[in-house]
């Protein structure tokens, strides 16, 4: 099932598309009857307290960087203000002078998960999506820490929607900028896998409903540049489409 969040009116909810309607995912809350999709606005799917990322989660990736896999996951933290949704606008900082895409597989937190082994993680997810890790690689080559080259505004393209029943184990990810596929994968080339990697993260740290893990990105990545679109595709779960601009084009012109 395909599940997005929404706006209509003032009421927020998440709901599934279903012959170009919305329906709530609770009976009896607003939205429980069909909604005209024209009527809606389409959200970032989540609001979480945290997204967790993992670095070097793919072999050919690390060996592109000339980095070794680690002997453990490798986690650090993207700020939920990077986040953003389906078509909206990636925005390059101007004091970076590289800022790469690295399209992933996000996993949705559905239940409060703490200390919780590979063999009961299913239940704790909600589901899945498609993401981008932005990273401005010139301060992730500068820093020791990732925080400032991950944690830009708009960093944490996370959409379309969260598919809550699919088996994740072998579908095929492929990142796409101006309609050239830039990078290919699939999930079973993951040193950790997902389940490996929500037990692992939740011995560490509680995961929220709404939390965001996004697992590491095959190799094949690039530079971005305004004027782009960037595309990551999950097989069976959609396409998360994102145009880029730079922040000059955003400031308001001189009276």
């Amino acid at each position: 099932m395909k599940v997005y969040r929404i706006r209509h009116g003032e009421n927020v909810f998440y709901a599934t598309l279903e012959d170009g309607h919305f329906k709530s995912l609770v009976t009896g809350q607003p939205g429980s009857v069909p909604i005209p999709f024209s009527e809606c606005a389409i959200l970032p799917i989540v609001v979480p307290s945290k997204i967790v990322c993992v670095g070097l989660n793919y072999r050919a990736h690390a060996a592109e960087l000339d980095m070794k896999i680690p002997d453990e996951p490798m986690i650090f933290l993207k700020p939920p203000s990077a986040v953003i949704g389906n078509n909206d606008a990636i925005v390059i900082p101007s004091i970076s002078e590289q800022v790469d895409y690295e399209g992933e597989l996000a996993i949705i937190i559905g239940q409060t998960t703490k200390n919780v082994q590979p063999h009961d993680v299913d239940p704790m997810i909600f589901g899945y999506s498609c993401a981008n890790d932005i990273t401005a690689r010139d301060f992730q080559r500068k820093d020791t820490l990732f925080t400032r080259a991950k944690g830009f505004d708009t960093f944490a393209p996370i959409g379309p929607c969260i598919e809550t029943d699919i088996d994740v184990s072998r579908l095929g990810i492929r990142t796409i900028v101006n309609d050239k596929v830039r990078q290919e994968g699939t999930i079973a080339d993951m040193q950790y896998s997902p389940a490996e990697l929500v037990s692992y993260i939740s011995q560490h740290m509680t995961l929220n409903p709404g939390d965001v893990i996004m697992t590491g990105t095959p190799p094949g990545i690039g530079t971005l540049k305004a004027g782009d679109r960037v595309e990551v595709e999950i097989e069976g779960i959609g396409k998360l489409s994102n145009p880029v601009v730079d922040d000059e084009s955003l400031k308001a012109p001189v009276q």
